[in-house]
């Protein structure tokens, strides 16, 4: 009996330690596979010269906006989009390349953030499944139409005036004072309406989601560690639908945000119970709504 029971223990043992690895391997294996088709679907984009010349000062600019987004997104669970959006249109970049390169650069740093998180226990598995295939399906939605249907140059000051929509979300979520936990209903609407404004707007998944979660009294290292494990399949979703209708422009920016992004993602990590969120995310809103108002002082 007690020889059953041992093995019956060693079973249960081994079958949670594989699902553990499957929460790092299946990230992993996603990121290799995607890296494989773009570099043999795009190899003739990529000549050493080609490389080299595009190793210049606006390439240090995305990759400086990727470190910071990154930073920002780790640490506070949500801007990633928002910031890194913010820059690039305040910086010039069209529309549909600014979502498009946010959202494939974003599948290899919220791949890298969702592995960070887990090697750092901030993950709750059971609010990253009921997050999952709502936020896949509104991110897809939300992807098509803009590369297929939607012109990004008319809704540029949309997305400008959204943008500071989430900012002011960022920031009155952290004037808010402390809040009774309560449970929340509906999760797959709110991650619905995450993932889709996640990607026509290229931000919005940790202001709308995030918020919401911690304004309901979550805890905030599960909460931001579990959106952003949820995130990577919601980006990943949003940046194949990118590829699939409108294809793949601007590998300066998306070469920037990933090698700014994955450098930042486990420093992210590791700071999101270092640090102070209230005062960070107080001035990532206000930096947010400064870039927008530019953005829209320039179309006006």
């Amino acid at each position: 009996m007690e020889k059953e029971l041992k093995i019956n223990s060693y079973e249960v043992r081994s079958e949670g330690s594989v699902k553990e690895k499957l929460w790092v391997i299946i990230p992993v294996v996603l990121l290799i596979g995607l890296l494989s088709t773009l570099i043999y679907n795009h190899h003739a984009e990529f000549s050493v010269d080609g490389l080299i010349a595009g190793f210049n000062q606006e390439f240090l600019i995305f990759f400086a906006i990727g470190v910071f987004a990154q930073l920002v997104d780790g640490t506070l669970g949500m801007g990633y989009g928002a910031t890194s959006t913010s820059f690039l249109l305040a910086y010039g970049v069209p529309p549909v390349i600014s979502s498009t390169g946010v959202h494939v650069a974003e599948m290899f740093t919220t791949g890298a953030s969702a592995i960070s998180h887990h090697k750092f226990g901030n993950i709750n598995k059971k609010l990253v499944k009921h997050l999952l295939i709502p936020g896949v399906l509104g991110s897809i939605t939300g992807a098509y139409l803009l590369s297929d249907v939607i012109n990004g140059d008319v809704i540029k000051p949309f997305i400008a005036v959204y943008m500071i929509v989430l900012a002011i979300i960022i920031i009155r979520k952290a004037l808010a004072k402390s809040i009774a936990k309560k449970k929340t209903k509906k999760l797959g609407y709110l991650a619905t309406f995450g993932g889709f404004m996640d990607a026509v707007g290229g931000g919005g998944w940790g202001p709308i989601v995030t918020s919401t979660l911690l304004g309901r009294g979550r805890n905030p290292r599960y909460t931001i560690g579990s959106v952003n494990a949820a995130e990577f399949a919601i980006s990943f979703a949003s940046g194949i639908t990118f590829m699939l209708f409108g294809g793949i422009h601007g590998w300066q920016v998306i070469i920037g945000l990933i090698l700014g992004g994955v450098i930042a993602a486990p420093l992210g990590a590791y700071l999101v119970n270092k640090i102070k969120r209230k005062p960070m995310m107080i001035a990532v809103g206000i930096l947010i709504i400064l870039l927008s108002l530019k953005t829209l002082s320039k179309l006006l």
